[in-house]
């Protein structure tokens, strides 16, 4: 996975920015303090990390492609980056007051050990995911044009029960989801950010960092459904396709972990005694 990043590293943020709406949301649910510690999990190129930043706090990005964290530092000095995998991160424990990590857990070997070191590293606070689900992927209209494509994205990506189970048992003690639907406006363009801007996908650009297009789309797949989404558009058909498909659970998802203020303050008494 490495790999990919590093090859669409130098392009990414052409078409990844982040969002107003989402960000807004990692702020209220981080409950961003500018006097706190933050840490930004698989941050790629850093696009909410530094939006995040110039609200407040101190942030440190982990990544482990070194093409995305070069672009992140050539972006942004103030914040401390860190080429890591989010198994290993390189802090010590108890260090963060807030995480976040954003459209990136389906890359994710395992979910267990990233969470895990997560919980590890926060004294305090919410860890914070964005993510889509693969029962909400069942509903994009996407799988009508790029049905392989699709599946093998909606088999990498994890169930919302999957997530649940998985942060509950790496430590945290209450999860919260809140379901997001793909605003017609939305500034980062990742999977389904064309919901209701189907052009966009004729666009190889936008397509070329979309991690499902550029790793499971083949050629042939890829040439098939263009063609049929571009006739369908004009032919006045993409309306009816479009309305065999919805999600009532949303199109992605926002989890929000909250620490064990407990499980803190016993971990650093036995700092202390040891």
């Amino acid at each position: 996975m490495t790999a990919l990043y590093d090859d669409i590293g130098s392009t990414y943020r052409s078409s990844r920015t982040a969002d107003p709406a989402i960000q807004t949301t990692l702020v209220e649910r981080l409950r961003l303090d500018p006097r706190c510690q933050y840490l930004d999990v698989a941050c790629g190129t850093g696009n909410y990390t530094r939006a995040l930043a110039t609200l407040g706090g101190r942030w440190h990005g982990v990544d482990n492609s070194e093409v995305m964290l070069t672009n992140a530092r050539a972006l942004d000095g103030s914040v401390s980056w860190h080429l890591a995998g989010a198994a290993n991160l390189p802090f010590e424990s108890l260090t963060f007051d807030g995480a976040i990590c954003t459209l990136a857990i389906h890359h994710f070997p395992e979910l267990l050990g990233p969470f895990r070191e997560v919980r590890r590293v926060l004294r305090s606070g919410s860890f914070v995911l964005f993510t889509g689900l693969s029962e909400q992927m069942e509903g994009y209209w996407l799988c009508h044009y790029f049905p392989a494509m699709m599946r093998r994205s909606i088999e990498a990506m994890p169930t919302q029960e999957l997530i649940r189970r998985s942060l509950h048992a790496a430590g945290f003690a209450r999860v919260e989801f809140l379901p997001y639907f793909v605003a017609p406006d939305l500034a980062d363009i990742f999977l389904y950010a064309g919901k209701d801007r189907p052009h966009m996908y004729l666009d190889p650009a936008v397509r070329a960092n979309i991690s499902s297009f550029s790793r499971l789309c083949s050629p042939d797949e890829l040439q098939c459904g263009v063609a049929a989404l571009d006739a369908d558009l004009r032919s006045g058909n993409f309306a009816s396709v479009k309305a065999a498909y919805s999600s009532t659970c949303g199109d992605y998802a926002f989890f929000v972990a909250q620490a064990d203020a407990q499980l803190d303050a016993q971990v650093q008494l036995e700092r202390k005694v040891s």
